[in-house]
């Protein structure tokens, strides 16, 4: 039997060993989740919606050992960790507090001697391939919503947080969930593909890389299924010469550290006002500059390692050949204990006199670093902004709300922030454009992508 094992960036131990699921396990799976969902569709809304309430009640109940076992799998610092409990908890329960009136039958217009109208109906059995970054905040947005239009899920996470699958397994039979209606599944890559192709397959919600969806879209070629895709980010700022800057500084030094910038809607390029350029900056690294790097099983840790010593490296290298091209270091690695070569460990740094030729400014960088470009006016922010593969989210900071209207209006993204970032409102649709995916999850139009429409055109007078 094959097996894997989850390396724990804290210490580079073995944290996890699992067996992946084998070929008679998968079909089986596939087969539970086909039967199950015959019974789980025909359930009211509101009695899969008790259920679920009580599995968001199990969860928060373990908010501390969850938090733990974050920690350990992914390297989140444990002053942070349980942040993610109360995400989950936040976004479950808005989905399930619109889910009757967003699944309700759409009413048209009145019609003598005629009843019509349309019906959200389930897809089937959705597939849900989610990543270890936030791994109940991706994972949450499409597991929740599935089970509550009446699809069954089967979960494929990531070998790096496979423990966060299996406490999806517990908290759903504690609430009491009809067997199959909720399984995972421990696979290779090979085994996810085949997973896409099955017949029983009707959905797949997909976060991850852009590699990784085009290899989704690859698998589920000519099955004329519907996919979710939320893909990569390369997420800009741009600080007005109104902004107040001290909210500025603060709201995106955050946003480009927190999670040692393993993100994908994280900031990782700004623009600001040349008029108050060199006051950012000055501001930006002093404050990135508190930053405490250290293991994050330790309370006082606030930024913690890389979920691996590879995607240290890349950041290292793509941090080194913007130097080598004229950028401005402002942080000097070295007063970081912690940052060594050859581990998951790695110091914030600040960039200047950067520009779009340096890929640091162009391409993900996934980690803890920011570029950082003056501009002189909204027009040079907007070409800048827009000058990317990835529209997923932006930021404007400014006093002036109608220019934050105007300036968003051009640029492409699909969800548009003023004085904040890094957030998702689950009451907005979660969405992005251009390599940053497709489809939709959260708010009322989430639904929309795990049913299919179903008219009833009843003639009651003959």
């Amino acid at each position: 039997m094959s097996t894997f094992q989850t390396t724990s960036p804290v210490d580079g131990s073995v944290y996890v060993e699992r067996a992946y699921a084998s070929d008679a396990e998968i079909a089986n799976a596939l087969r539970k989740a086909r039967d199950a969902q015959a019974g789980w569709r025909m359930m009211e809304v509101s009695e899969r919606a008790a259920l679920l309430s009580s599995a968001v009640d199990s969860f928060v109940a373990n908010r501390e050992d969850i938090s733990l076992e974050l920690t350990w799998q992914m390297g989140r610092p444990i002053a942070f960790a349980p942040g993610e409990v109360g995400g989950f908890e936040e976004r479950a329960r808005y989905m399930i507090s619109v889910a009757e009136g967003a699944l309700a039958p759409e009413q048209v217009e009145p019609k003598p001697g005629f009843e019509r109208y349309i019906r959200h109906e389930p897809l089937g059995v959705v597939f849900v391939v989610a990543p270890w970054n936030y791994p109940y905040l991706t994972s949450v947005n499409a597991i929740v919503p599935a089970l509550l239009a009446g699809n069954t899920v089967i979960l494929k996470h990531s070998v790096q947080t496979p423990l966060c699958a299996e406490r999806y397994a517990q908290i759903f039979e504690e609430a009491g969930l009809p067997d199959g209606v909720f399984q995972y599944l421990h696979t290779t890559h090979d085994a996810t593909a085949r997973i896409i192709q099955a017949d029983e397959i009707d959905f797949v919600a997909f976060t991850g890389s852009v590699p990784g969806g085009r290899s989704v879209e690859q698998s589920a070629s000519g099955r004329f299924i519907n996919l979710g895709l939320e893909l990569g980010g390369k997420d800009p700022a741009y600080v007005r010469h109104d902004a107040d800057l001290g909210h500025a500084i603060e709201t995106t030094v955050d946003g480009a550290f927190f999670n040692s910038g393993q993100s994908c809607c994280g900031i990782e390029r700004i623009y600001v006002s040349s008029a108050v350029y060199e006051t950012f900056v000055e501001g930006y690294v002093e404050l990135a500059g508190k930053y405490v790097l250290g293991r994050p099983d330790d309370p006082g840790t606030t930024l913690g390692p890389l979920v691996k010593t590879s995607a240290a490296e890349f950041v290292r290298s793509q941090t080194a050949a913007a130097v080598a091209a004229g950028a401005r270091a402002h942080l000097d690695a070295t007063t970081f204990a912690m940052d060594q070569a050859g581990t998951p460990y790695l110091a914030p740094q600040v960039l200047t006199d950067v520009d779009h030729s340096m890929a640091v400014m162009t391409e993900e960088s996934f980690g803890p670093v920011v570029g950082i470009m003056p501009v002189q006016d909204d027009a040079e922010a907007v070409r800048l902004m827009n000058d990317s593969e990835f529209g997923l989210t932006a930021s404007v900071f400014t006093s002036d709300v109608d220019a934050a209207i105007r300036i968003g209006d051009q640029v492409e993204t699909g969800t548009w922030f003023m004085n904040r970032c890094d957030y998702l409102d689950p009451a907005l649709a979660w969405t992005g454009v251009k390599n940053s995916g497709r489809g939709c999850t959260l708010s009322r139009l989430g639904f929309d992508y795990l049913t299919r429409p179903k008219s009833y055109h009843l003639k009651t007078q003959l």
